[in-house]
Protein backbone atom coordinates (compact mmCIF):
# COMPACT_ATOMS: atom_id res chain seq x y z
CA UNK A 1 0.00 0.00 0.00
CA UNK A 2 1.03 3.42 -0.76
CA UNK A 3 1.71 5.98 2.47
CA UNK A 4 0.05 9.08 2.23
CA UNK A 5 2.45 11.45 -0.09
CA UNK A 6 2.49 15.40 0.76
CA UNK A 7 3.25 18.67 -1.61
CA UNK A 8 3.31 21.98 0.00
CA UNK A 9 3.54 25.10 -2.87
CA UNK A 10 2.63 28.76 -2.97
CA UNK A 11 -1.02 28.83 -4.16
CA UNK A 12 0.00 30.22 -7.54
CA UNK A 13 -1.03 29.27 -10.72
CA UNK A 14 2.67 28.63 -12.23
CA UNK A 15 2.58 26.14 -9.78
CA UNK A 16 -0.41 24.27 -11.16
CA UNK A 17 1.84 22.34 -13.45
CA UNK A 18 4.03 20.77 -10.41
CA UNK A 19 0.99 20.25 -8.51
CA UNK A 20 -1.05 18.13 -11.54
CA UNK A 21 2.67 16.19 -12.09
CA UNK A 22 2.65 15.29 -8.46
CA UNK A 23 -0.95 13.69 -8.91
CA UNK A 24 -0.01 11.93 -11.78
CA UNK A 25 2.91 10.34 -10.63
CA UNK A 26 0.57 9.17 -7.50
CA UNK A 27 -2.26 8.02 -9.63
CA UNK A 28 1.05 5.88 -11.69
CA UNK A 29 2.27 4.03 -8.26
CA UNK A 30 -1.36 3.13 -7.27
CA UNK A 31 -2.01 2.03 -10.62
CA UNK A 32 -5.25 3.64 -11.57
CA UNK A 33 -6.19 3.08 -15.61
CA UNK A 34 -4.86 5.75 -18.22
CA UNK A 35 -8.64 5.70 -19.25
CA UNK A 36 -9.07 7.13 -15.28
CA UNK A 37 -6.19 9.74 -15.43
CA UNK A 38 -7.81 12.23 -17.74
CA UNK A 39 -11.07 12.75 -15.37
CA UNK A 40 -8.40 12.70 -12.41
CA UNK A 41 -6.40 15.66 -14.10
CA UNK A 42 -9.52 17.70 -15.26
CA UNK A 43 -11.12 17.15 -11.70
CA UNK A 44 -7.34 18.10 -9.89
CA UNK A 45 -6.90 21.12 -12.35
CA UNK A 46 -10.38 22.58 -12.05
CA UNK A 47 -10.05 22.59 -7.92
CA UNK A 48 -6.47 24.02 -8.10
CA UNK A 49 -7.36 26.75 -10.47
CA UNK A 50 -9.89 27.53 -8.07
CA UNK A 51 -8.09 27.81 -5.22
CA UNK A 52 -5.01 29.59 -6.80
CA UNK A 53 -7.47 31.97 -8.06
CA UNK A 54 -9.77 32.65 -5.18
CA UNK A 55 -9.46 32.16 -1.93
CA UNK A 56 -6.12 34.40 -1.33
CA UNK A 57 -7.81 37.69 -2.82
CA UNK A 58 -5.74 39.99 -0.88
CA UNK A 59 -2.68 38.12 0.14
CA UNK A 60 -1.02 35.19 -1.14
CA UNK A 61 -1.10 31.88 0.74
CA UNK A 62 -0.18 28.20 0.49
CA UNK A 63 -1.53 24.97 -1.09
CA UNK A 64 -1.38 21.46 0.45
CA UNK A 65 -1.62 18.65 -1.24
CA UNK A 66 -2.15 15.18 -0.19
CA UNK A 67 -2.25 11.70 -2.16
CA UNK A 68 -3.16 8.56 -0.25
CA UNK A 69 -4.77 5.32 -0.67
CA UNK A 70 -7.75 3.42 1.21
CA UNK A 71 -8.86 0.34 0.13
CA UNK A 72 -9.29 0.20 -4.28
CA UNK A 73 -9.20 4.41 -4.49
CA UNK A 74 -7.13 7.16 -4.61
CA UNK A 75 -8.00 10.12 -2.46
CA UNK A 76 -6.31 13.32 -3.47
CA UNK A 77 -6.94 16.14 -0.35
CA UNK A 78 -5.97 19.54 -1.57
CA UNK A 79 -5.97 21.99 1.22
CA UNK A 80 -6.08 26.33 2.10
CA UNK A 81 -6.64 28.15 4.39
CA UNK A 82 -8.26 31.07 2.15
CA UNK A 83 -11.32 32.50 2.47
CA UNK A 84 -14.15 29.63 3.51
CA UNK A 85 -15.56 28.35 -0.06
CA UNK A 86 -17.31 25.25 -0.53
CA UNK A 87 -17.67 24.88 -4.54
CA UNK A 88 -19.55 21.48 -3.58
CA UNK A 89 -22.54 24.35 -2.98
CA UNK A 90 -22.04 25.61 -6.72
CA UNK A 91 -25.39 24.67 -8.92
CA UNK A 92 -25.01 22.68 -12.01
CA UNK A 93 -24.48 24.87 -15.17
CA UNK A 94 -26.68 24.75 -17.58
CA UNK A 95 -25.83 22.34 -19.76
CA UNK A 96 -28.68 21.72 -21.91
CA UNK A 97 -28.65 25.30 -23.34
CA UNK A 98 -27.10 26.97 -26.17
CA UNK A 99 -23.28 27.55 -25.48
CA UNK A 100 -24.58 31.64 -26.67
CA UNK A 101 -27.02 31.36 -23.65
CA UNK A 102 -24.49 30.09 -20.98
CA UNK A 103 -23.43 32.00 -18.83
CA UNK A 104 -19.33 32.22 -18.37
CA UNK A 105 -17.73 30.33 -16.00
CA UNK A 106 -19.44 27.50 -13.69
CA UNK A 107 -18.09 24.36 -14.92
CA UNK A 108 -15.22 23.99 -12.74
CA UNK A 109 -17.41 22.43 -9.78
CA UNK A 110 -19.39 20.50 -12.17
CA UNK A 111 -16.23 18.81 -13.85
CA UNK A 112 -14.99 18.23 -10.12
CA UNK A 113 -18.40 16.76 -9.42
CA UNK A 114 -18.63 14.46 -12.30
CA UNK A 115 -15.03 13.28 -12.75
CA UNK A 116 -14.51 12.08 -9.14
CA UNK A 117 -16.17 9.18 -8.21
CA UNK A 118 -16.89 11.10 -4.46
CA UNK A 119 -16.13 14.59 -3.63
CA UNK A 120 -16.47 16.22 0.38
CA UNK A 121 -15.43 19.80 1.46
CA UNK A 122 -15.08 20.63 5.01
CA UNK A 123 -13.77 23.55 6.94
CA UNK A 124 -11.26 22.65 9.07
CA UNK A 125 -9.42 24.51 11.84
CA UNK A 126 -9.47 27.45 9.65
CA UNK A 127 -8.79 25.40 6.03
CA UNK A 128 -10.96 24.61 3.66
CA UNK A 129 -10.01 20.88 2.74
CA UNK A 130 -11.62 19.39 -0.31
CA UNK A 131 -11.45 15.67 -0.93
CA UNK A 132 -11.30 13.86 -4.38
CA UNK A 133 -11.83 10.22 -4.93
CA UNK A 134 -11.39 8.46 -7.71
CA UNK A 135 -11.52 4.39 -7.08
CA UNK A 136 -9.88 1.78 -9.44
CA UNK A 137 -11.78 0.19 -12.02
CA UNK A 138 -14.53 2.12 -11.50
CA UNK A 139 -16.29 3.72 -14.95
CA UNK A 140 -16.98 7.70 -15.31
CA UNK A 141 -18.70 9.05 -18.29
CA UNK A 142 -18.05 12.18 -19.86
CA UNK A 143 -20.10 14.81 -19.63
Amino acid sequence: MMPEERIRVDAKLDRLEEIVGFVEDCADRFRLEDSRKFGLNIAVEEAVVNICSYAYPDTEGMLDVACRVTDESLVIELSDSGIPFNILTLPDPETDAAIEDREIGGLGGYFIRQFSDAVSYTRRDGMNVLTLVFRRGASIELP
